[in-house]
């Protein structure tokens, strides 16, 4: 596949996860649909790690309590509660917030990495936070403010997820890693799931039909699976910085099929908090690829 099609590809898939999570709502259980997403996920790198003989990487003892961390805070934590916030808000304010994570990337990286920002580093981090400031304070004490502050809560949990997948040894295929995420979140999701039939079975929403199946089948085969694949293409064949800006501008498509399929009302304000984050991330963007050279 022509890399520039897979890159292309992964951000269409990334921007139908907000319109999925909606249409989720009332249908399946969050944590529920998590889990059956990894499940299918798994099955759908079965067939590869049997044909590369990845299996005992997957399991190794070396690797299996950090992929037990990248499973937990990249797949299980994190999706759970940015599928639960739907309840409350719109996919147009959650791709906009989502955006937050470069904020807690540079955090993360100061943090742990030792990894000094500059001011220019800063000024596009304080795009993306009054962009995610906007969209708050305009919400608050409405019912979307509690989802919206699920949305911001979550981002940091990618960046250790990330930190984690960097100790991991150099010879690993990306495709093991993917297929790792989501095997190693199922051991969360379970006790999740118990923790949930234990508090009363009638949280376990799950009403079969297309709705349900569509969103699962989003969710598992392209989300969890087809997407890492075609990141990692495009990165491994493109220039890094042309790749994240085409990656960057899915809350476009997000907050432009949420208004057309009717999901919500645009307003003034979104629109303005989606320039300054969008602005933000490709600032930061562009000063990582230009340190990197």
């Amino acid at each position: 596949m022509n890399p520039l099609l897979a890159a292309w590809l992964c951000w269409a898939i990334v921007g139908l996860s907000p319109i999925a999570g909606h249409y989720a709502v009332g249908v399946i259980n969050p944590v529920l649909l998590s889990f059956l997403g990894t499940l299918l996920a798994v099955a759908f790198f079965a067939p590869w790690l049997t044909q590369n003989r990845q299996w005992g990487k997957l399991l190794a003892k070396e690797t299996r309590w950090k992929f037990l961390f990248i499973g937990t805070f990249g797949t299980a934590l994190p999706f759970s509660i940015i599928l639960w916030a739907f309840h409350y808000t719109t996919p147009g304010n959650a791709a906009i917030l989502q955006q937050s994570e470069l904020i807690y990337s540079v955090i993360i990286a100061y943090l742990f990495l030792h990894e000094v920002p500059t001011k220019q580093q800063i000024f596009g981090s304080l795009l993306v936070l009054s962009g995610v400031l906007l969209i708050l304070l305009k919400e608050k004490y409405t019912p979307r403010w509690t989802g919206d502050l699920m949305i911001i809560a979550c981002p940091w949990m990618f960046q250790a997820a990330s930190c984690m997948a960097k100790k991991l040894p150099k010879d690993l295929h990306h495709r093991t890693i993917a297929a790792a995420r989501n095997l190693y979140a199922l051991p969360v999701l379970t006790l999740l799931l118990l923790f949930l039939a234990w508090q009363g079975g009638g949280q376990l929403t799950f009403k079969l039909g297309w709705q349900a199946t569509w969103v699962w089948l989003y969710t598992g085969i392209l989300k969890y699976g087809w997407a890492m694949i075609l990141w990692y293409q495009a990165i491994r064949a493109l220039d890094l910085s042309r790749v994240t800006a085409i990656y960057l501008s899915y809350p476009v498509l997000s907050f432009a099929l949420s208004i057309l399929l009717g999901l919500e009302t645009p307003h003034p304000y979104q629109f303005i908090g989606m320039i300054l984050t969008l602005t933000g991330a490709y600032w930061i963007s562009w000063l990582v690829q230009k340190q990197h050279h």
